[in-house]
């Protein structure tokens, strides 16, 4: 989540057998649902960002949906000041207008909400909640969460995140016009919906899931909605234990995609994601930033940047190609892409293990590669500090290595090492900053956020060249 473009972005038929075990219960069947219509969804209100994924029916032909909630804020708020809330009218399209008719919606959640409660039910009242956060992916459109209760009074909550193409991204006029183009024709949108209805949950260790998917509307122009499980996350702050626990598993994930693992048929993409990052943000966004003095004579920054991290910087942009060439020969594995801390959603009902959400760029990555993403996702957040985190990064490469022992891969720790450290690097030194946000007024939380995200620069930028000795 350090990249702010980083998040990338049918269904199985069922065995024959009816889930309506009367013939009141099938009246209430989708196919019959608009004789028994909710109010409209226009309530809407502020509330955590939730993160959906899903997982197809098998007990008919009509997918369904249950939830998955993805709190952002990850139990902290950001260090110094509280997180910044999104304007709903100017975050999202009306939820009417995205999610369909009236009539549509009545008609999805019916099945959903039968399916999260395990039987036929019947929307009585409901509220669509918009995410309280900003949403960072090119492809997401929306983070909706629906909840209500039922004629029965059973309380329900579901979770919606609307995929888009990046030509509905607010911000794609800021891409250079030359550009703009291939990003809309190119840019995998829909990966995350593909990647959860392939096989993919079947191969992942045990204490390691992803959200249950249970259904995906088209909804033209080219958008998708996914509907999902609603997970109740821990309140219990991320510990050492914590990261230990997920480094290994991400290493059990990566041993069991490697060689021949990692092919399209498992959902890999070709190419490489690092290759690509150089060719596009690096190359056109962020290294021009380097050489840019009134954006490093701005106040906040020459006030909180050391003297020499500008240089230190241009050196490191300079020795990219060459990581990447040592990169292209380490070993390859696919994992998740993204797996910082607030992509690894930790149940309140079974707090030793994870499930992850966005998982993206599934491409080929060096080995190691999904340790960057975990050390500095809650440093980029404002959860750890930068001065906390060399011991997490030292317990991590260890664990990370026993998950693939535990695959049967006895990796080279050197290669380890070096895999995680220029991939995080790479990935995350040049592009933490957000100077974008220089223009806004000046406000403790800016101050505390810049100040925080040039101190994590800093820590980059000599893991980075220190590199040349390895």
């Amino acid at each position: 989540m350090v990249l702010s473009m980083d998040a990338v972005f049918a269904g199985r038929g069922g065995t024959g057998l009816s889930p309506w075990e009367t013939e009141e219960d099938a009246r209430l069947a989708p196919e019959h649902s608009a004789a028994v219509r909710g109010p409209r969804p226009v309530t809407l209100e502020t509330d955590q960002v939730y993160e959906v994924r899903h997982t197809w029916s098998d007990r008919s032909l009509t997918p369904r949906t249950t939830m998955t909630n993805t709190e952002i804020p990850m139990n902290a708020k950001p260090a110094g000041a509280p997180a910044r809330p999104v304007e709903e009218a100017a975050a999202e399209p009306a939820v009417s207008s995205l999610l369909g008719s009236a009539e549509f919606l009545d008609e999805v959640l019916v099945a959903v909400v039968s399916d999260v409660l395990g039987h036929p039910a019947r929307p009585k009242d409901w509220t669509v909640l918009s995410a309280g956060y900003e949403a960072r992916s090119i492809a997401t459109g929306a983070l909706l969460r629906i909840r209500g209760t039922t004629h029965g009074e059973e309380p329900w909550s579901i979770f919606v995140k609307i995929l888009q193409s990046p030509r509905h991204w607010p911000l794609i006029d800021m891409v250079p016009p030359e550009l703009r183009q291939g990003i809309i024709d190119t840019f995998p949108w829909r990966d995350e919906a593909d990647i959860l209805r392939s096989d993919l949950a079947d191969r992942l260790p045990p204490g390691l899931r992803t959200p249950r998917l249970l259904r995906v509307d088209d909804l033209g122009d080219d958008r998708l909605a996914m509907w999902l499980e609603d997970i109740t996350p821990t309140d219990t702050p991320w510990d050492l234990e914590r990261f230990i626990r997920a480094a290994r598993l991400l290493g059990r994930w990566a041993g069991r995609r490697r060689g021949d693992a990692t092919s399209a048929e498992m959902g890999a993409r070709t190419g490489s994601f690092l290759r690509e990052l150089l060719a596009g943000p690096l190359t056109n966004m962020a290294f021009p930033r380097l050489r840019d003095d009134e954006l490093w004579a701005h106040p906040l920054v020459a006030g909180a940047a050391d003297p020499m991290l500008r240089a230190d910087l241009l050196t490191l942009a300079a020795r990219v190609p060459d990581i990447l060439d040592r990169l292209d020969a380490l070993p390859q594995t696919v994992g998740h892409g993204d797996a910082c801390p607030q992509n690894l959603l930790v149940p309140a009902d079974a707090p030793d293990t994870f499930v992850a959400i966005d998982i993206s760029w599934q491409h080929p990555h060096p080995i190691g590669f999904d340790l960057g993403q975990l050390l500095v996702g809650l440093t980029d957040f404002g959860t750890l500090r930068p001065q906390d985190l060399p011991p997490i990064h030292a317990a991590l490469i260890p664990a990370y290595r026993a998950g693939l022992l535990d695959e049967g891969y006895d990796a080279d720790p050197a290669d380890i090492t070096y895999g995680f450290d220029a991939s995080m690097v790479v990935r995350s030194c040049f592009m933490v900053v957000p100077f974008e946000r220089l223009t806004e007024p000046v406000t403790a939380e800016l101050r505390e956020t810049l100040a925080q995200r040039l101190s994590l620069t800093r820590y980059l930028a000599d893991i980075g060249l220190n590199l040349a000795a390895r």
